[in-house]
């Protein structure tokens, strides 16, 4: 870039800050509540798989129903948002998730839970990729990393909350004669709506219409914005199925599934991991806490490190293989703080690759190109992560009755995250040299 933009002035400082605080805290605690009504269900199941008759294989699989949901509508969502503007696409999609969350409260038995976690998925498709997108309309280059590192602070921040949270709803077990799963769903599905009405009156689409920002503000955004677009010249403007041809999406694809599965696999089963030393669900809740609280500082450290420094490929490959040895300390450990300490390394690793991988992802794609191309990550590594191997895991625990073995093929699949981190970096003089081919 140039150095025009090298050092802030104070119109730069003013207006990033305006932005800064008008988007972040909110879009931050609208993703803390999908992550909580996503992943509720691992603190729901303490009591609902015996209530249902739910082996682990079972569950796995009513877990994941809601990643194949979310890859067959999240690109659709994507393209749909850029159509109706952001404040009522992603209205729309808390609405229908609250709804829908609230609802599995209802269920009575494998195949209705079936359902329900496919319509949840279906329902939220779209919620991440489109606010990543969105914030590509608002944030220079150099500030995305960081300030999507903040809004992902969401996930293990959800968690944090979410778990002792959880918890405790657990113990209104009995209260006007529900169980306390079910007070679970339905309590934890009601701020998704409320949420979802207030975004059409917090949400602006463009920098252009913001009037919380003045004229000399609004101009400065929108030149340096458009200044970036034209310098951008990677991957340049194919169609949906071409994108989905191209081998170096699906490298892109391959390298986020690592973070997302264990992101995704953590959620599910860690309170069924933690529950094997006998705590009681409040404790599960309590202790299922301390390594999102721990990722949650992490995430924002590391997106903060990988902007000063402006690098991406090393504080992406770092974090995949913290996954990978944290992963592998479950063969060595079977005591109560050598598993929280595992956790700690995984979700860690997990959330804080996000901030500088997604600034990675969006830098190699032109604009024309970066709607589909971050939900067509976002979809199928979702789909390979949490899809696939929260269904594996329940498998292999089923059959070997060991959390440590079940854990394997997710330490595999992040070691070959790491390793395309540097192959794709090898094409990197390819990639911003001409458009790809679609091969």
């Amino acid at each position: 870039m140039s150095t025009e933009y090298s050092q802030p002035s104070a119109i730069e400082r003013e207006t990033m800050r305006k932005v800064a605080w008008r988007l972040l805290p909110f879009l931050t605690l609208c993703y803390v509540i999908a992550i909580i009504d996503r992943g509720n269900i691992g603190m729901a199941s303490l009591q609902m798989n015996e209530d249902l008759g739910l082996t682990a294989t079972a569950f796995g699989f009513a877990s994941s129903l809601f990643f194949f949901a979310y890859f067959l509508f999240e690109v659709p969502s994507n393209l749909a948002m850029q159509k109706f503007g952001a404040k009522v696409w992603i209205a729309r999609i808390m609405v229908t998730w609250g709804v829908i969350s609230s609802a599995t409260a209802f269920v009575e038995s494998s195949t209705s839970l079936y359902i329900m976690r496919f319509l949840l998925g279906a329902a939220e498709a779209g919620f991440f990729p489109g606010v990543i997108l969105y914030l590509t309309y608002w944030l220079p280059a150099n500030y995305r990393a960081r300030m999507v590192a903040i809004f992902m602070v969401a996930i293990p921040g959800a968690n944090f909350i979410g778990s002792p949270l959880s918890g405790l709803l657990l113990s209104l077990d009995g209260w006007l004669g529900m169980r306390g799963w079910h007070w679970l769903f339905i309590l934890e599905g009601i701020p998704a709506v409320l949420l979802g009405i207030a975004c059409l009156f917090v949400l602006t689409d463009r920098p252009e219409q913001a009037k919380w920002l003045n004229s000399e503000q609004k101009a400065w955004l929108v030149e340096r914005l458009q200044f970036e677009r034209q310098q951008k010249t990677p991957i340049g403007h194919i169609s949906l199925w071409q994108l989905l041809r191209n081998k170096y999406i699906w490298s892109m694809i391959i390298i986020y599934s690592g973070a997302s599965a264990a992101g995704s696999t953590m959620s599910v089963w860690a309170p069924q991991l933690i529950k094997s030393f006998g705590l009681s669900n409040l404790e599960i809740g309590l202790v299922n806490a301390i390594p999102y609280g721990l990722a949650s500082i992490a995430m924002i450290f590391w997106g903060r490190s990988s902007d000063r420094k402006n690098e991406r490929r090393w504080h992406t490959a770092i974090t995949l293989l913290m996954i990978s040895f944290g992963l592998l300390i479950a063969l060595f450990t079977s005591s109560l703080i050598g598993t929280i300490f595992l956790l700690s390394v995984v979700l860690i690793g997990a959330y804080s690759m996000k901030g500088p991988f997604w600034a990675l992802a969006s830098s190699w794609m032109s604009p024309s190109t970066t709607a589909a191309g971050l939900a067509a990550i976002g979809a199928c590594a979702n789909l390979i992560g949490g899809g696939m191997m929260v269904n594996i895991y329940g498998a292999i625990h089923d059959a070997t009755g060991s959390h440590a073995i079940a854990l394997l093929p997710l330490a595999a699949l992040n070691l070959v995250s790491a390793i395309m981190v540097f192959v794709m970096s090898r094409k990197k003089a390819v990639l911003f040299s001409q458009p790809q081919s679609t091969s």
